[in-house]
């Protein structure tokens, strides 16, 4: 059973948005408030980039491209992150996996297709 389960991917029309969520429901709280989580995305040629990042003061970053239209979110009562996406462009298009850095591991999730249309 997943540490992480993601939900919210789809398809939308550039311009749109869409909100990813990944929950960490079997992650106890302090593992959870207490972890660096975030998104890669993967696209066909396999090359997984990272999307977005918040640390456990919730200080956060962002690849150049998603900068001013993605924003990554956490909350820790519901032990979830998100990634709300506004301004979706075609070149998002990509299946994004939530992560998990524990201690010396990195969690994943299964991965949510994201496909935004022209």
């Amino acid at each position: 059973q997943r540490q992480l389960v993601e939900s919210g991917g789809g398809s939308v029309q550039a311009g749109g948005s869409l909100r990813l969520a990944c929950k960490a429901s079997r992650m106890i709280l302090s593992t959870f408030t207490g972890s660096t989580m975030g998104w890669y995305r993967q696209g066909p040629e396999n090359k997984r980039e990272l999307v977005a990042a918040i640390g456990p003061g919730r200080t956060t970053n962002y690849v150049d491209s998603v900068k001013g239209r993605f924003t990554i979110s956490k909350d820790n009562t519901r032990k979830t992150i998100y990634l709300q996406m506004n301004s979706l462009k075609p070149e998002d298009t990509d299946v994004y996996f939530c992560y998990a850095d524990i201690q010396d591991e990195r969690f994943w999730g299964q991965g949510i297709q994201v496909t935004v249309s022209s």
